[in-house]
């Protein structure tokens, strides 16, 4: 499967490197933007057709987010009674 993949990833910068001398000859229109558009989709939808990464067992920011996640930014500090502001 990974040479597979290999040959489609070529196969798309071939198609971009062919598709950007092409477009060279004309000036900047919706339609070119669209074809480099186009390419870049094909490339996303390759990495959406073989999978994501698997994300790296150990995330060091991942307890953070998670708590951030249901924190709802209010500092029960803040209403403490006998706080004063300086």
């Amino acid at each position: 499967m990974e040479q597979d993949v290999a040959a489609a990833r070529g196969a798309i910068d071939a198609l971009e490197r062919a598709c950007a001398a092409v477009t060279g000859h004309f000036r900047d229109t919706v339609d070119s933007r669209r074809l480099r558009v186009d390419i870049a989709r094909l490339r996303e939808d390759l990495t959406l057709v073989v999978g994501v990464p698997p994300r790296p067992v150990h995330d060091p920011y991942r307890a953070s987010f998670e708590a951030a996640a249901y924190d709802d930014g209010f500092d029960q500090a803040m209403d403490s009674p006998g706080r004063r502001v300086r």
